[in-house]
């Protein structure tokens, strides 16, 4: 990024100042591809998430010569950026059910998309609050039979869990670059080959080849290249690291009685729980833990400043005092045992203020 600040050129110009930037800017696009098995010519940069989601989300796309898709089926716990519908009308938005362990509900999914006209499917890799893991491969097949489109938004999961676009089957995927360790501000949608009838959001320049106008951000997706890289060849060693530090933290937090760990007896990611305990308000956990220097978020951080129900608790049959109860920790790359110490000793002191009930089992 810093070598890129450096650089006064538009990568859009031929000489040798934009030729540099332009250099950048394609040295990360071949890194995104390469890291979710993509061509690097499918992969279009944006200013983020919420933008990579929109611009995936239209009515009119197409593999090869199938038909166009012409509705928008989303789980009921994607991100807010995607239960928006990019430019899906409300009325061809229909919500999918998911199970009170957090998984999209194949069977519903399968109804849905035998009550229509083709549909574009949208379902998240992994959830942003829960940590779930989504069966996306299993929903693509189902998805291709009934002639639509699987979109995934793989922004929690990328370079947490292997993710592949062609080996899950996804016509189009998106990421973002600050949950890697990369700068806020960048993301990507990235497309498969047969992929047709995609519009772009912004009309204007060529860059990102018509796919989306505008002068490119060249720090911060060359800072987003840098971060893919490092969080690929890291990506064993830090999965089981995170892995073991997560369960740790979680078997200290259950000492909490009547503690619950949301999807507990699921597949999740290796860095994020979401728990709550009765009588728990989840301002006071947040101010709690941040007074001891534990940074913690309650359901999604964009939704800081609104502490509110979860929608995702909501939809998985959870009461409106665990859905605005609950309390997300997720842990990264600079995270150590001794954080883990703090967080645990914050966690007791904060929780004996708590009226305890039975303990019971994590769902």
């Amino acid at each position: 990024m810093a070598a890129a600040f450096d650089l006064c050129g538009n990568a859009s110009s031929v000489h040798a100042e934009g030729r540099q930037a332009r250099h950048l800017i394609e040295d990360a696009r071949a890194a995104v591809a390469a890291a979710v098995g993509a061509v690097p010519g499918n992969v279009v940069f944006t200013s983020g998430g919420t933008e990579a989601n929109a611009l995936a989300l239209g009515p009119g796309l197409r593999a090869g010569s199938g038909a166009p898709v012409q509705r928008l089926l989303v789980s009921a716990i994607e991100h807010a950026s995607v239960l928006a519908g990019g430019r899906f009308t409300a009325g061809a938005i229909t919500t999918i059910a998911v199970t009170p362990a957090g998984l999209v509900d194949l069977d519903a999914l399968r109804a849905a998309l035998a009550d229509g006209p083709p549909a574009l499917v949208s379902i998240m890799a992994a959830n942003n609050e829960t940590g779930v893991l989504q069966p996306v491969a299993e929903a693509a097949g189902i998805v291709h039979q009934a002639g639509g489109l699987l979109h995934v938004d793989a922004i929690q999961a990328f370079t947490k869990i292997p993710f592949n676009i062609s080996e899950v089957d996804a016509d189009l995927a998106t990421l973002s670059a600050h949950k890697i360790g990369g700068p806020k501000g960048v993301g990507a949608m990235v497309y498969a080959e047969a992929l047709t009838g995609l519009e772009p959001l912004l009309r204007g320049g060529g860059q990102e080849r018509g796919r989306r106008a505008g002068t490119e951000n060249v720090a911060g997706i060359a800072g987003f290249g840098a971060a893919v890289r490092a969080a690929i060849s890291a990506f064993a060693q830090e999965r089981n690291r995170l892995e073991a530090l997560r369960n740790r933290l979680e078997t200290g937090l259950q000492e909490t009685p009547d503690a619950l760990i949301f999807s507990g007896k699921v597949s999740r990611l290796p860095n994020t729980t979401l728990f709550t305990v009765p009588g728990l308000r989840a301002e006071t956990a947040v101010i709690g833990f941040d007074l001891e220097g534990v940074a913690v978020s309650s359901g999604s951080a964009c939704s800081s400043g609104k502490v509110q129900a979860s929608h995702v608790l909501q939809a998985m049959g959870f009461g409106p005092e665990q859905a605005t109860g609950a309390v997300r920790l997720s842990l990264g790359w600079s995270t150590t045992d001794a954080d883990i110490d703090r967080c645990l000793q914050a966690w007791r002191k904060l929780s004996g203020t708590l009226v305890k009930g039975k303990p019971r089992n994590p769902a």
